[in-house]
């Protein structure tokens, strides 16, 4: 009898050696991760239509029949389970969406789009292209572990986008049409969140007060003061401990990277387990920035940040050599997606984004300025006083020199203050062009809108 080989309960793993094939034990499914080949299909139970999920009432409906289904979510928030930096971790993951999807690949700035099966969508959301070719969405890639459902109506967004968009007297006119026809669409971009124990130590060369020794009547011992205006160079060190909780890495690549960092006052209370009902009917995207690189970021930002809370730790402010050793413990991750309302339109031969925070209605964008109405009113800003001064110039003899005094002194004060003006303004401008209104909420974008007219 002819033993069974492999054996059961052992899988095919990948060779170093050519010819040679290396079997090892099968590894169960992660708790919290589902099934790795499962593929769930959202379709009406009562009408047989097709269903997508529902923003405003939070689960799966109909448009035919009316039917509602609620996903069965629970929020866990930063709870959440975290995954340890394992290879047997990320080998037990479960891949792909759980969820038959198409996949939109544009063809002008190369962003992959997974979309829903019957999406008629022929439009990249990153570029506002058309170039864009339909093909199955890949199943080998990390599935997500939570997600933050959305919060906002497309209409609401719609609305508050097209006014942030056209309501600025720095913009130019035709742009108010190009606004009009720009639509936002809702989709999940992926993240990743890292949680670490920091332990660093660090060593600096610290100016200082010399010391000397002196008897203390008071306490009858000898004891320590600085010197009086003499100084010294003296070595300090020290240790700190901090823990980072849900450090957030974005995993987009097609997104301009200045309005991630915009966005990122997610609540991540509100994250829930993932499910494929929320993805019916509302476009995603995998990660693209691997979780190897994701890493690699998070711990120089935490770097950085421990850096900076060592450097504010010795006796002085003035320090040199200064140096810092680092260990990282406790390593975990979550890949996570979180809602957007991505839009781009495209004006002057030129692509710009905006970018809505499906949850708390932060916006940011980027927007053309009309640089000859900016440069005008710059112009105005320092030409009217000059004028004045030249006024004051030609005025004098003719009129009573303290009046003539006066009129030159308005006119420098103004030439100060329409400087500075016009140097805001000028600043202005270029962060409007680049990236837009930093953290405008829903509701304090029409007060800036209205400051800015």
């Amino acid at each position: 009898m002819t033993a069974q080989f492999p054996p059961e309960g052992y899988v095919s793993i990948d060779s170093a050696v050519e010819g040679i094939e290396v079997f090892c034990p099968a590894l169960p499914a992660l708790s919290g991760w589902g099934d790795s080949h499962g593929i769930t299909t959202f379709d009406c139970p009562q009408c047989g239509s097709g269903t997508a999920y529902a923003i405003s009432q939070g689960g799966l409906a109909c448009t035919y029949c009316g039917f509602y289904q609620g996903p069965e979510k629970e929020t866990v928030g930063r709870a959440a389970p975290d995954f340890e930096f394992t290879v047997d971790v990320v080998n037990r993951a479960a891949i792909g969406w759980g969820i038959e999807r198409k996949e939109l690949s544009c063809q002008n700035c190369g962003a992959e789009t997974s979309i829903p099966p019957n999406a008629l969508s022929h439009t990249c959301p990153f570029c506002a292209s058309n170039q864009v070719v339909q093909r199955r969405a890949p199943s080998d890639e990390l599935r997500p572990r939570c997600l933050i459902p959305f919060q906002l109506e497309q209409d609401a967004v719609r609305d508050i986008a097209r006014k942030w968009l056209g309501n600025s007297w720095m913009l130019p006119r035709a742009l108010r049409g190009v606004a009009s026809r720009a639509t936002l669409k809702a989709i999940y971009l992926p993240a990743w969140t890292f949680d670490s124990t920091l332990a660093a130590r660090w060593k600096a060369e610290v100016y200082v007060h010399k010391e000397e020794t002196y008897f203390d009547l008071g306490s009858f011992e000898f004891r320590k003061r600085p010197k009086k205006d003499e100084k010294e160079w003296r070595w300090e060190d020290g240790t700190e401990r901090s823990v980072v909780d849900d450090l957030l890495v974005h995993g987009s690549q097609h997104v301009e990277p200045s309005l991630l960092a915009r966005l990122k006052d997610f609540e991540l209370d509100s994250l829930v387990p993932y499910e494929p009902s929320f993805l019916a009917g509302i476009n995603a995207q995998a990660y693209g920035v691997s979780l190897e690189k994701a890493w690699s970021t998070a711990r120089h930002e935490m770097r950085e940040q421990i850096r900076r809370v060592c450097k504010d730790k010795p006796s002085s402010g003035q320090i040199r050599n200064f140096s810092m050793s680092l260990d990282f413990a406790d390593e975990t991750w979550r890949y996570v997606l979180l809602p957007f309302y991505l839009g781009a339109y495209n004006y002057d031969d030129k692509t710009y984004q905006v970018l809505v925070n499906g949850e708390t209605g932060t916006i940011t964008g980027s927007r053309p300025v009309d640089w000859r109405r900016v440069l005008a009113v710059t112009a105005a800003w320092i030409l009217v006083p000059l004028l004045l001064i030249v006024v004051a110039a030609v005025a004098r003899g003719r009129v009573d020199g303290s009046l003539s005094g006066v009129l030159g002194l308005l006119a420098f004060v103004g030439l100060i203050v329409g400087g500075i003006r016009a140097l805001q303004l000028l600043r202005r401008a270029i962060a409007l062009n680049t990236t837009g209104v930093a953290n405008q909420t829903v509701e304090s974008v029409e007060n800036f809108l209205s400051q800015a007219r």
